[in-house]
């Protein structure tokens, strides 16, 4: 780890040379700034500064920043004297400049700022730290000092004094006092020259270092060695050491070998040699010992393979339409089928895309999928692959971004955040379920969509654009039959696999009336027809996947004397109960209560679950079941770096018989055993308020169904529903999305939504309920009077009106396409928000703008 020692002193002004030319960097800092803040670069250092590299600088009275240039001039600023710029950390760009051009877009197209953007786009290990710290002065001399010190002043100087160079963090200095109040102690030893304040400013990037041997090198020699030999004849395990290191090293064929030597870990954690011996022949001058910075990916894994497969003559007429599509149209949608082998026809233009010189982007929305879709890719890529998500830790992704500015990985295969990668040469994007929320950010800003971003990337890097999906979005099949994009579609699956059957089971037929006229329910959640046809698969050896889109054992409980239930104390939710825990837990601020048992209102001990999660489901099965293997995926399960991978390999070796889960196993995942799926309970996503709710519903029932029959198996889907007639299952079962795409576009058009209006969303926030309610009517007046009345909704609570201690307010923004310039209105709506926060009735309020909410 690198440190800078940073003595932060008075701004001077050197006179400058006639001849000198001074130089000016407008930088980003890491915070939500409007604008970009200006720094002078010293004169010495004029030849060192780049747009896109890193720098440090100091902001405000005590803050150490590292940032970003983005650009440099001969402009000093009017209204403030620039500060010199403290140092440079790179001499490259780690951000170039098509990501700067593309980080500006994002930052007017979603309201928000570019430190905002840049926050999140680096990797955190890209991002310096500083923290103030304390040192004794270097003139300081305790005898000879001519002020008399305090007691909690001797205690600090006694605490610097018991090594030479000792610094003490704020924090450490508070708990050598004792106290948390330490700010005036400090400053009177500043002002006796006593101490200094200094940054500590640390490179949190760290490269991966193994510990390597190679034998010295006056050894290599065949008649050292053989001496060698005769030393160690009475050291038998010293001797098995060195012919383990012979024979994973021949040093006689080739002395270059010896001198990479191997990784010290393949002797000492053998089992069959001794770890001491190999430390023993290290200090008697043997072998070598000696440090080597390697990659975290692997950088010789053979060349790269021949494509393990070929494709079928319908995939090799809808790759052949995609590029010819391409030769008029920028952005191509390739409709398929589940099942239809989209996968391999985007595998065909990437290598298509590589052979031409460029880069390629292929997005996925869920790192659930680059569990499955990575190990198919290397086989063809090899080490020309990258893969970017947030389960990588800090260093990783910071190797990835340093493969991609270096050109190592030509292709990456990453979630929505692999949008900001750095990119400068992008021939092909791949927009995979693209459809999908997940691509969306919700919180904090940047509020983006990774899809609309990865377009307007195309179009800044000349690069085409390939969105695919068995539901597409409504907007992004109308753009199509607008003529503007591209349209391919697949109607078959690959192979001699057909598309699934699909069952409708009315759950109302399991309801009987029981004594005194009372509902009699069923004590588990599968009807028989589903019960029926899980036995029946796993007793053909068959696997089940049975999806619940909530989580937890139950959504809430109660009692069932005075119906008290159990509420988060920050959030105006019922706390779910986790079994597995024994606890409640709210699944929006992540608070957590002990399972009471019994009723704190009335102290009844009739307390009961209600309504099911997946682990529920899962609990049922096992029991129901108690020879089948069963596994869920969730929020839950999946915490772990590697849980996605390892369910995952799981199922795909059949060593679990039935995977439950939520929203995670319908997207895209492959899986050539299963035969049946089960969706528990179709209705909690129908009835939702929100004018996407049809379509996702829609989305989720297909996707998830097309998981059943994909290797020539022929599926089977049961839907559990209690309202079967609903007009969505007729399409769902006839597997019509176009009679779908039709009905929405329909309602669409008639209420005003997107694809026809383009929607911001914008949500007030204070702790007082009041204070939500009008800062949240200040500010509809102040949007009516630039919109217009009829482009402004609200406002009005949400159906969860208070998370985390904040009380919400929510202002709906309908803008039509066709009367509306878009930037102009964003102007005026950032206007009307900027009044309200600088208004003093209303400084307890936050507000946040999402545009095309999801």
């Amino acid at each position: 780890m690198s440190q800078t020692q940073l003595f932060i002193l008075p701004d001077s002004e050197p006179t400058p040379a006639v001849d000198r030319i001074t130089l000016f960097a407008d930088v980003v800092l890491p915070l939500p700034l409007p604008k970009l803040y200006t720094y002078r670069v010293p004169y010495e250092l004029n030849d060192q500064v780049v747009v896109g590299g890193r720098v440090l600088v100091q902001f405000g009275a005590k803050k150490t920043l590292s940032c970003i240039v983005a650009a440099v001039h001969e402009t000093a600023p009017k209204d403030y004297q620039a500060k010199y710029i403290l140092e440079f950390i790179d001499d490259a760009p780690v951000v170039t400049q098509p990501q700067l051009k593309l980080f500006r877009w994002i930052a007017e197209y979603y309201l928000c700022t570019l430190g905002e953007v840049i926050n999140a786009a680096l990797p955190s290990a890209l991002k310096l730290s500083s923290e103030s710290r304390v040192q004794l002065h270097p003139a300081y001399r305790r005898d000879e000092h001519p002020y008399p010190l305090s007691e909690q002043e001797d205690k600090i100087v006694d605490a610097l004094s018991t090594e030479e160079g000792k610094a003490l963090t704020f924090s450490e200095v508070g708990e050598v006092l004792g106290i948390s109040s330490f700010h005036k102690v400090i400053k009177s030893l500043m002002q006796k020259d006593v101490i200094f304040l200094f940054e500590h400013i640390a490179d949190k990037y760290s490269p991966k270092v193994v510990k390597k041997v190679r034998l010295a090198h006056h050894f290599v020699s065949e008649a050292a060695l053989e001496g060698l030999f005769e030393q160690l004849a009475s050291k038998a395990k010293q001797l098995d050491v060195l012919m383990r290191y012979i024979q994973r090293v021949p040093v006689y064929q080739n002395e270059h070998l010896n001198h990479r030597g191997i990784e010290k870990a393949a002797l000492t954690s053998s089992p069959h040699l001794s770890p001491s011996a190999v430390n023993t022949l290290i200090k008697n001058g043997v072998l070598e010992q000696f440090d080597q910075i390697v990659s975290r990916f692997p950088m010789d894994d053979g060349a790269d393979q021949q494509m393990p497969f070929a494709l079928s003559e319908g995939q090799l007429s809808a790759r052949n339409e995609v590029l010819d599509h391409f030769q008029k149209k920028d952005i191509v949608l390739l409709h398929g089928v589940t099942g239809s082998g989209k996968t391999e026809i985007y595998i065909d233009l990437i290598k298509n895309a590589l052979e031409g010189g460029g880069q390629v982007l292929y997005l996925l929305p869920e790192i659930a999928l680059t569990a499955q879709i990575v190990t198919r890719l290397m086989r063809v890529f090899g080490t020309r692959l990258g893969v970017y998500h947030s389960k990588f830790s800090d260093n990783e992704r910071v190797e990835v971004w340093n493969g991609v500015l270096s050109g190592r990985f030509q292709v990456v295969v990453g979630v929505r955040s692999a949008v900001f990668l750095p990119f400068d040469n992008l021939s092909l994007i791949v927009v995979d379920e693209e459809h999908e929320s997940s691509y969306k950010q919700y919180d904090p800003a940047p509020r983006y969509n990774a899809r609309e971003v990865a377009l307007m990337m195309g179009t800044f890097q000349g690069a085409k654009i390939l969105l695919g999906s068995a539901t597409p979005s409504v907007e992004t099949y109308y753009q199509c039959r607008a003529g503007r994009w591209g349209l391919v579609t697949l109607t078959k699956r690959f192979g001699e696999a057909g598309l699934p059957d699909i069952e409708l089971i009315d759950t109302r037929r399991n309801v009987s009336p029981g004594p005194n006229g009372q509902v009699k329910r069923p004590t588990h959640n599968f009807t028989p027809e589903l019960t029926t046809a899980i036995e029946g698969r796993l007793a053909q050896q068959e696997q089940v996947i049975l999806f619940q889109n909530r989580r937890g054992y139950s959504p809430f409980i109660t009692c069932l004397d005075c119906g008290w239930i159990p509420k988060c104390k920050s959030c105006a939710v019922s706390l779910s109960y986790h079994k597995h825990a024994h606890e409640l837990r709210c699944h929006y601020c992540g608070h957590h209560d002990q399972m009471p048992r019994e009723c704190p209102a009335c102290g009844s001990m009739a307390l009961r679950m209600m309504g099911f999660g997946t682990e529920r489901i899962e609990d049922d099965l096992k029991i129901m079941l108690p020879q089948a293997m069963v596994q869920r995926m969730d929020l839950d399960t999946t915490r772990a770096k590697n849980a996605y991978q390892q369910i995952i390999s799981d199922f795909e070796q059949q060593r679990t018989n039935v995977l439950v889960g939520t929203q995670m196993v319908t997207k895209g995942l492959d899986f050539g055993n299963v035969s049946l799926v089960g969706i528990i309970n179709a209705d909690s996503i129908i009835h939702y308020p929100d004018f996407r709710a049809h379509e996702r519903a829609y989305q989720m029932f297909v996707q998830v169904s097309g998981r059943a029959g994909r290797k020539g198996k022929k599926g089977k889907v049961i839907i559990q529903t209690g309202d079967p007639q609903q007009p969505i299952f007729d399409k769902v079962m006839r597997n019509d999305y176009v009679a779908f795409y039709e009905y929405e576009l329909e309602q669409r058009r008639e209420h005003l939504y997107p694809p026809f209006a383009r929607v911001i969303k914008i949500t007030v926030k204070h702790v007082d309920e009041r204070g939500a309610q009008e800062a949240a009517i200040k500010l509809v007046i102040e949007l009516v009077e630039r919109l217009g009345r009829e482009a402004v909704l609200g406002p009005e609570a949400p159906y969860v009106f208070r998370i985390r201690n904040f009380y919400l307010q929510e202002i709906t923004i309908k803008l039509s396409r066709e009367h509306t310039v878009l930037k102009h209105a964003k102007g005026q709506i950032l206007e009307a928000i900027n009044l309200i926060k600088a208004d003093k009735d209303h400084k307890g309020a936050r507000i946040a703008a999402d545009v095309d909410p999801m």
